[in-house]
């Protein structure tokens, strides 16, 4: 037993723990957490399966990782408890019997006599330690008095509540660990979707991107309603850094995305021949118009890519989900017959591929010119739901640890004990003081008491 208590009371592992954790906090930071085994593989190729296996892609939710917390809870709760019963013993029972070679021997010390008689000693020394807003205990004894004076002895504590707070930071971290929740919502304008493990729902009333002058984002801005049993009961305004919070549960701004299921494209069509000639029309993708021309031609936008590149074997798909290179491919009806078809850009006006529909009709080929001019898609909101249980433990435990860091170094505790002994009408006083910090503050004290002492009449 003593050499488990030996073991868990030592320095030398809380620092080997701390580290510990500390370097897989780092790891921690430098792995996303949480995300999809495709993207894992992207990122990482063959050690994605490691780093899975390794519970290294949930760290802070993983059996080894909670274990060494609870090992470092373990380690400061034997070390606290072992320390904290001498320390209550010497607030709560403190041994008043003072000894005059014991005194002597402490490193602020002092001995002198008083011809006074030793109720008048005592009664001016209470008052001078009363003064110094030390709390005075006496003992008496045959022909000695033994006085016990202290001030801020709520500053032994310092270290054990620095202790309390790392224990509730920890157990609010091993809570959050077990229990906390996050997930990812995408919501269109209009959309209500449940809430993870929660008795509501939310909706999304509207959302806006805001813009700098040069295009780039501002802020994201959700419009979001919380229903209970599909009645509204609470509608905020969220955007990044302001979230909405709700029954434990609090709603982040961390996305947007855009719906480009069915986005509508304004297309202007002018003619090589005719200068005069210019016709708008907005189209869905899936959708037809008629030009109205000469040879009654009908325009159709079959497909729309946000981001075109040219893929694998030259063919057209998307780089990313993002409007940086707006494609339509669009077809020419006469008819029921297809006339031509190819690709417009918007970034690229002038750089359409207008071809036939075959060869055989090349003689068919159109005079016609298209412009993609804009494009009009739904935008959806991407929030983060998140409950963590354990917060309000580690906000507790902060705050502890702050009081235990202000006791431990702004509110030091002194003691003084003295021995008044009375012989031949004298009275013979002999004293030290202990201080746990600011001893030279406490010794300029010291001094001052025992000064006043001697000058007192």
């Amino acid at each position: 037993m003593k050499r488990f208590i030996k073991f868990f009371t030592s320095i030398k592992l809380a620092i080997v723990l701390l580290i510990i954790l500390a370097i897989i906090s780092i790891l921690g930071t430098f792995i996303p957490q949480g995300r999809s085994l495709e993207e894992y593989v992207a990122r990482y190729g063959r050690l994605s399966g490691l780093f899975i296996r390794l519970e290294l892609t949930g760290l802070y939710h993983s059996v080894w990782y909670l274990g060494l917390l609870g090992l470092f809870a373990l380690n400061i709760i034997i070390c606290t408890l072992t320390r904290l019963t001498p320390k209550l013993r010497r607030a709560l029972k403190p041994h008043l019997t003072a000894d005059p070679k014991s005194l002597s021997a402490l490193k602020t010390n002092a001995r002198f006599k008083r011809s006074a008689p030793l109720a008048d000693v005592q009664s001016e020394l209470t008052k001078l330690l009363a003064t110094a807003h030390y709390k005075v205990k006496a003992a008496a004894q045959p022909s000695r008095i033994s006085i016990l004076a202290r001030k801020r002895i709520g500053g032994i504590f310092g270290s054990d509540v620095v202790h309390a707070g790392l224990l509730i930071i920890l157990a609010g971290g091993i809570v959050s660990g077990v229990g906390s929740i996050r997930d990812n919502l995408s919501l269109n304008v209009g959309d209500v979707k449940p809430v993870p493990k929660a008795e509501f729902e939310v909706r999304l009333d509207k959302f806006t991107t805001e813009y700098y002058p040069d295009r780039s984002v501002k802020a994201w801005k959700s419009d979001l309603t919380v229903l209970e049993q599909k009645k509204p009961v609470l509608t905020r305004t969220i955007s990044v850094n302001h979230p909405l919070t709700y029954k434990g549960y609090s709603f982040y701004q961390t996305s947007y995305g855009w719906n480009w299921d069915s986005p509508a494209v304004e297309i202007w069509a002018k003619s090589k021949n005719d200068p005069t000639f210019l016709r708008k029309m907005t189209l869905k993708v899936g959708e037809r118009a008629l030009l109205e021309d000469k040879a009654q031609t009908t325009i159709a936008v079959q497909k729309f890519l946000p981001d075109f590149v040219l893929g694998e074997a030259n063919q057209p798909e998307n780089r990313s989900l993002q409007p940086n290179n707006q494609a339509a491919l669009i077809e020419g009806f006469r008819g029921t017959e297809k006339v031509f078809s190819g690709w417009i850009f918007s970034n690229f006006p002038e750089f359409d591929q207008i071809h036939a529909a075959n060869d055989k009709d090349k003689e068919k080929e159109t005079d016609l010119a298209f412009e993609l001019k804009s494009f009009e898609a739904g935008q959806y909101s991407v929030l983060e739901a998140a409950k963590d249980p354990g917060a309000i433990l580690i906000w507790i435990g902060c705050a502890l640890l702050m009081a235990g860091l202000c006791l431990a170094f702004y509110w030091p505790t002194w003691e003084i004990k003295a021995a008044l002994e009375e012989s031949q009408g004298k009275t013979e006083w002999i004293a030290g003081g202990v201080a746990t910090k600011s001893r030279e503050a406490f010794s300029a004290e010291f001094e001052r008491i025992t000064a006043a002492l001697r000058r007192s009449k």
